[in-house]
């Protein structure tokens, strides 16, 4: 038979264990999971100038600080409607993805500050010749992973290539 405090520690543990699976809640009341957003520059490469694209390098500065993070470039895609078993509102629709000749990365930077950043893209071939070097300055945003009631997650922002020339994604 269980004693007073062993019965109160158990309680206890089940308590912390079943706050824990909850997640967070907002002020507004709605759930909060533990989603979070990597601190980086994103870039996006649209076909067909992916196609001529194998290495991509970024170099990161503020502050007389420069970081040049590893990019893994890999395909995009974008969905592929199949239809829908009705029209009503428990009708239900799937999609495929399907790849669009584009490619993305994503440079992780670890204290990236919300104040502009100066990023210099550098794109190679397949035989390591430079296909485009350009500056470019950005302003990093804090991101809401979870939304706007659940809190500010880290910095982020966007670059896209397109037609050889990198702009700001907005």
């Amino acid at each position: 038979m269980m004693g007073s405090y062993a019965k109160a520690a158990a309680l206890a543990c089940g308590l912390v264990v079943l706050t824990a699976c909850g997640g967070g809640a907002s002020d507004a009341g709605r759930p909060c999971t533990m989603i979070a957003a990597r601190q980086g520059v994103g870039l996006e490469i649209p076909a067909p100038y992916a196609a001529k694209v194998a290495e991509a390098t970024m170099r990161i500065c503020w502050n007389g600080t420069c970081h040049q993070p590893e990019i893994h470039l890999s395909g995009t895609s974008r969905s592929v409607p199949q239809g829908c078993t009705g029209d009503g509102p428990d009708a239900v629709c799937g999609a495929s993805a399907s790849p669009d000749g584009g490619k993305q990365g994503f440079a992780a930077v670890t204290g990236l500050p919300t104040a502009p950043v100066q990023v210099t893209v550098t794109l190679r071939d397949v035989q390591g010749e430079r296909l485009l070097h350009q500056k470019v300055d950005v302003t990093p945003h804090v991101t809401y992973p979870n939304g706007r009631h659940c809190g500010k997650g880290d910095p982020q922002a966007g670059l896209v290539v397109q037609d050889g020339k990198v702009t700001v994604r907005r």
